[in-house]
């Protein structure tokens, strides 16, 4: 209740502007609005659909139903894949999406979701809200026609489901590992030979196709999409994606139509949507995750010797590329910057709290 307050205050109260409105006054300014979000997420990863479907809730519930947001799955009105181009040229209003999908198209798209050794969750909302990060992604976006918004974070995500253990950096030559982004340009340097999804499935895939490893996401969407049933060796930590934004991504000339009370709803409902997503996440993970260890999910961590070697291959990647292209350097050295500012004080607190407290309750739970 305290959220839908807020909500009609930010949305309504803009309509006031400290004077007294009459009724009719009031009506004019609460126009009908009707748009249409297509999601680029699969029902099964329903934290990610609910976060999309919280957000038009919101917009509705503030504006007594007037400013409609019709939320649709992938598929139904654009593919996945095709979500930015839709909305792009409006097709549709506004999409939900993770912007690391859009790797094909520049590499630089993955600074607005996770890269390796990235930003965690609360480093990622400070970077885009107090440091740089809305403005530079929002000039990335421009000539796309679009405006985006930060809409949910997962949280820090696991490393991936493998058929055997992982040792030493040697084990990953040659593996076939479902993979894409970054995350694949990197573990192909180290030897992994990166797989696009298999287009009969993941069980097929590993039976007839040979597939012998699958990039994960959380416990609670690794569950969902049942990737245990695939693979036992579960390894953490997803070191490229200590944490993955997901995005609204919102029509330039339909935003600009907009009365400024509605664009100040929209952006509100999209922070508390945003804020919901990860506290669902951390409530739901630990859970998933025990499930998983009970249906027989053997849990690794990534020996010391792969991480270095991926830390050391994305940084030769991070060179690469941004050598190539000046807006990727641009947005790597402030995105970079930010973490390394960061380290010490969540090394110093947040990093020492929680491995105290892992150790202290350790045989207690």
């Amino acid at each position: 209740m305290q959220r839908r307050s807020f909500l009609k205050r930010a949305g309504l109260g803009a309509v006031a502007s400290g004077a007294a409105i009459s009724a009719p006054a009031f009506a004019q300014d609460m126009p009908s609005v009707s748009w249409r979000l297509a999601s680029g997420f699969p029902k099964a990863l329903d934290l990610r659909i609910d976060t999309g479907e919280r957000f038009c809730k919101y917009v509705s519930e503030a504006t007594a139903g007037k400013f409609n947001i019709r939320h649709f799955l992938e598929g139904e009105v654009v593919a996945a894949p095709d979500v930015m181009d839709a909305v792009s040229t409006k097709k549709v209003e506004c999409g939900h999406v993770s912007s690391r999908a859009y790797y094909a198209k520049n590499p630089v798209f993955c600074f607005d979701a996770a890269v390796p050794f990235g930003l965690n969750a609360r480093q990622m909302n400070a970077w885009m809200s107090e440091g740089e990060g809305l403005r530079l992604t929002r000039e990335l976006f421009k000539p796309e026609k679009i405006i985006n918004f930060p809409l949910g974070n997962t949280g820090a995500q696991m490393g991936g489901w493998f058929v055997k253990e992982i040792k030493r950096p040697g084990d990953l030559k040659d593996l076939k590992m479902q993979v894409g982004g970054l995350a694949g340009m990197v573990l192909e340097r180290m030897g992994v030979a990166p797989q696009q999804p298999a287009p009969g499935g993941l069980a097929e895939a590993f039976e007839k196709n040979g597939l012998q490893a699958v990039a994960g996401a959380g416990a609670y969407d690794d569950e969902k999409l049942g990737l245990n049933k695939v693979a036992k060796y579960y390894y953490a930590p997803g070191w490229w994606a200590g944490g993955e934004q997901l995005s609204l991504y919102v029509n330039e000339e339909a935003w600009n139509a907009l009365p400024k009370h509605y664009q100040a709803l929209l952006e509100a409902a999209a922070q508390a949507a945003h804020a919901a997503a990860t506290a669902r996440y951390d409530a739901r993970n630990p859970a998933a995750l025990a499930q998983l260890a009970a249906n027989g999910a053997q849990i690794r961590a990534f020996p010391r010797s792969i991480m270095d070697v991926a830390f050391e291959t994305t940084q030769q990647v991070y060179k690469d590329l941004g050598a190539k292209d000046p807006r990727f350097q641009a947005m790597h050295d402030s995105y970079m910057g930010f973490r390394d500012s960061e380290m010490p004080w969540f090394r110093l607190t947040e990093s020492a709290y929680g491995q105290y407290l892992g150790v202290a309750l350790s045989g207690r739970i």
